[in-house]
């Protein structure tokens, strides 16, 4: 799971497995792989940043 914000300063908890595409369209929209869309105030980078981060503490967990 990943924390992001939403453009009205709200925070929102997103399962990083269900992200389908990330883009800046100016603003950054999420798509989840149900059609869902989510545009958030972080920009592409530091989502994509935060999914990795994510994968890479779970994945890491598995492993031990």
């Amino acid at each position: 799971m990943i924390q992001v914000t939403r453009l009205d300063h709200s925070q929102l908890v997103v399962n990083a497995e269900l992200i389908e595409t990330i883009e800046a369209t100016p603003d950054t929209v999420i798509t989840l792989t149900s059609g869902k869309k989510l545009v958030v105030s972080e920009n592409v980078e530091e989502v994509v940043r935060r999914v990795i981060e994510y994968r890479r503490h779970a994945y890491r967990s598995q492993q031990e």
